[in-house]
């Protein structure tokens, strides 16, 4: 079903420049002043070789003049230089000089008027062919560590698509690298934007339970196919998220629970956990489907990782299940495997 926003302004992506605008900016009125001062100081040193039609000393002012006129155009014939020196001069320096301030003058029009549509045009083809990327909806504290999370865990920024409706968030997800489009999520039009139904994945961080649990309602009507994952920071919540159709609901407290209950049955065992969750860790939970040369072994007979629990369908099986004896083509395995090779 097409979206019903007809009164919604068109949601566009956009994505951070690599150059500053002020950066970019300020190098090239600077080289356009080291040139024009080049050839200021040379007329300057020879101003003998040039000679006003009035018959008057030649002045700095006249020097100054007679520069900025001679870069910026050909001259009105009012100053002329009368030496071959200075002749040689306007010819093989002045003249070159003229060509690259009108070439930093043109590249600047360029990039600050017809970039600015070429940019708009290429984000829309990006869009239009925007496939196989994450979507994160909502940039608070969650939603800005799951994208630093997913940069560290080494996905490219740019497949990285950030929706909020906050211009300060935005800012500073686009200070990430990655692609950004302001617009309310909960909305069908946004989330066809972003193209959802070719996404690989989506992120749902909005601040608040009923505005995410709507944003997951949305997004699995729209996309029936691509796994959902949802914070949710009330318990009572959690089932009314995974009926709205999420496939991972995540409790940030509830978590930091586990971490602090398990840290009083043992030193390490909180230490291990975050381990397994953060990208800087030494080992890493990986997903994956059963390859053909593992159908018939054991899960214990993996030689990628050390398996843990075996998903065939809806039914979940943990290592020493009986089930686990024996894999089957469509498995899904999560195994632990060192951080180098994860």
């Amino acid at each position: 079903m097409r979206s019903d926003d007809a009164d919604t302004p068109k949601y566009r992506l956009r994505r951070q420049s690599r150059t500053p605008v002020w950066l970019s900016l300020s190098w090239r009125a600077l080289l356009a002043l080291a040139l024009l001062g080049v050839a200021l100081a040379v007329h300057w040193f020879d101003r003998d070789g040039l000679r006003q039609n009035s018959g008057e000393p030649v002045t700095f002012a006249d020097i100054l003049y007679f520069t900025m006129i001679t870069v910026t155009t050909v001259g009105y014939g009012d100053i002329v230089p009368v030496t071959q020196q200075a002749r040689m001069f306007d010819t093989f320096v002045v003249t070159p000089i003229r060509l690259f301030v009108w070439l930093i003058f043109l590249g600047t029009a360029y990039d600050f008027l017809l970039k600015r549509v070429w940019e708009k045009w290429r984000m829309t083809v990006i869009q239009r062919r925007l496939t196989d990327h994450v979507i994160v909806t909502g940039y608070g504290t969650s939603g800005s560590e799951a994208v630093r999370e997913l940069v560290r865990r080494g996905a490219d920024p740019q497949t990285v698509v950030v929706i909020d409706d906050s211009a300060r968030a935005l800012q500073q997800a686009e200070a990430c690298g990655v692609t950004v489009m302001e617009g309310n999520a909960t909305r069908n039009a946004a989330l066809e934007a972003a193209r959802i139904e070719t996404a690989r994945a989506v992120i749902v961080s909005a601040g608040r339970d009923d505005t995410s649990i709507l944003i997951v309602l949305t997004a699995r009507r729209l996309a029936p196919d691509v796994p959902i994952s949802v914070v949710i920071r009330s318990q009572d919540n959690e089932a009314i998220a995974h009926q709205a159709g999420a496939n991972t609901v995540i409790n940030p407290a509830s978590f930091a629970g586990l971490l602090l209950a398990g840290s009083t049955h043992g030193a390490h065992t909180a230490d291990y956990m975050a381990d397994l969750a953060a990208a800087g860790g030494r080992v890493a939970l990986r997903e994956r489907a059963v390859g053909a040369d593992e159908v018939g072994k054991p899960l214990s007979g993996i030689t990628t990782g050390l398996g843990h629990r075996i998903y065939r369908g809806q039914q979940v099986f943990g290592f020493w299940e009986p089930e686990a004896g024996r894999l089957e083509a469509g498995d899904q395995i999560v195994e632990v495997v060192p951080r180098a090779e994860g």
